[in-house]
């Protein structure tokens, strides 16, 4: 690798070029502005140095907003979800922009990176109040997953967001069904025409998105499983079609009978109809569609669900009550992780069948089940261990038997963190 310097004007200009073992090709280096050419010289001796270990950028104007704008975001969108690339994009132009995008990428720093942050979470809402730490949290995802880039393709030397901490999320209480409300809704819903569907979510908790493009296809009568392939998310109230949101949500779920049963009856039903409607009847292949075989919207879905549990009729102690606690239809999701963990199945089976990228996602999620889990475990396990001794007695001054189920005392609270899993 060859350099010099050069007087242009009153001041000194280094320059330099290698070839680019990535490319082939050469590769010119120079920067301008030295004052003296003992200054240009070491300077030039420094970025020498640089390019021999590879971590030397070429000087840069560029800004953060038009790197992110023009260049990162053009080349990445196409490879996001939807859903994701619509959050990124409304990101970028509601916060990251306005605030970075006129700071040159190669001047953005740590620092500044986490007053950004604090900002947001202090008055970063367009009503002045702080946004949510999640949200913060997914911006900070954002740029660390741009900047990452950038030092791929060498603006960068390194991540400055790598030297930030995203704010921490609280643990809010999860807000769930009990079983016997979950099974007041179902006896609810028993006649609706859509029944199969809300007994579905409630048997093996699928997301809504997955009911909604679940298709006949996806549906084995003769194993008794069903494996949700092409999920349908709403972005912008418009519906897109997509892949699984992990590799593990390509999943094979078992079906109970009573769900298979539902679901039969609800295959009957939909061949009645399209007899009836005969050739206006629009056949995309879904399990639950509109009479006419139209796709049902997500939103629609959830709407229904609103409407039916402020209906539903339940005895709360010893008293009959009119709705049950609102919740959102993907909390019905959670009412089922959290009976499935509280009547003994292991999370690792649970987090198969909700289709977690990694079972320490089930367990931070519903953590609040464990605890009252551990210490029921631990006196059946002693009591195996130790049968042919006395009964232990557990703390409440109950003995406890070697058969007596680990499911939840009655009345006890679900509570821990709701990631929007």
């Amino acid at each position: 690798m060859t350099g010099g310097v050069r007087k242009r004007g009153s001041t000194w200009t280094w320059y330099t070029s290698r070839v680019d073992p990535a490319t082939g090709k050469r590769r010119y280096y120079t920067k301008a502005g030295f004052h003296t050419k003992k200054a240009a010289q070491e300077a030039l001796s420094a970025a020498i140095a640089k390019l021999n270990e590879t971590t030397y950028v070429q000087p840069s104007k560029l800004t953060v907003g038009a790197f992110l704008q023009d260049e990162w975001f053009p080349a990445t969108k196409a490879r996001l979800r939807p859903s994701t690339r619509a959050n990124y994009e409304t990101n970028l132009n509601i916060h990251v922009v306005p605030a970075l995008g006129q700071i040159r990428l190669q001047q953005l720093t740590p620092a500044r990176l986490a007053t950004f942050y604090g900002e947001l979470l202090a008055r970063g809402r367009r009503d002045g109040k702080g946004l949510a730490a999640k949200t913060v949290r997914n911006i900070h995802a954002l740029l660390h997953r741009a900047l990452k880039d950038a030092v791929r393709w060498g603006y960068l030397a390194r991540n400055v967001a790598d030297a930030v901490d995203p704010p921490g999320l609280d643990s809010p209480e999860m807000q769930v069904w009990r079983p016997e409300q979950l099974r007041a809704f179902l006896k609810h819903v028993r006649d609706d025409r859509l029944y199969a569907l809300w007994l579905l979510v409630a048997t093996t908790g699928m997301r809504r998105g997955e009911v909604a493009g679940l298709r006949w296809s996806d549906v084995d009568f003769t194993t008794g499983r069903v494996s949700p392939r092409r999920p349908r998310v709403v972005v912008n109230y418009a519906v897109h079609e997509g892949n699984p949101k992990t590799a593990k949500g390509r999943r094979s779920v078992a079906l109970d009978p009573a769900t298979a049963a539902a679901l039969r009856d609800h295959l009957a039903r939909q061949a009645e109809e399209k007899a009836i409607i005969g050739s206006g009847y629009l056949d995309s292949g879904l399990v639950f569609t509109w009479p006419d075989g139209r796709p049902l919207h997500p939103d629609v879905i959830t709407h229904w669900f609103k409407r039916h549990a402020r209906k539903v009729i339940w005895r709360n102690g010893q008293r009959e009550q009119v709705g049950l606690p609102p919740i959102r239809l993907h909390d019905v999701r959670h009412s089922y992780a959290s009976a499935a963990l509280a009547a003994g199945i292991p999370a690792k089976v649970v987090s198969e069948r909700l289709g977690h990228a990694a079972v320490g996602i089930t367990l931070d999620t519903y953590s609040h089940v464990l605890p009252g889990l551990d210490e029921r475990a631990a006196d059946v396990v002693a009591r195996l261990i130790l049968e042919d001794s006395e009964p232990s007695v557990s703390a409440s001054g109950v003995k406890s038997g070697v058969n007596k189920s680990i499911a939840p005392h009655p009345g006890e609270e679900v509570r821990g963190e709701d990631p929007g899993q």
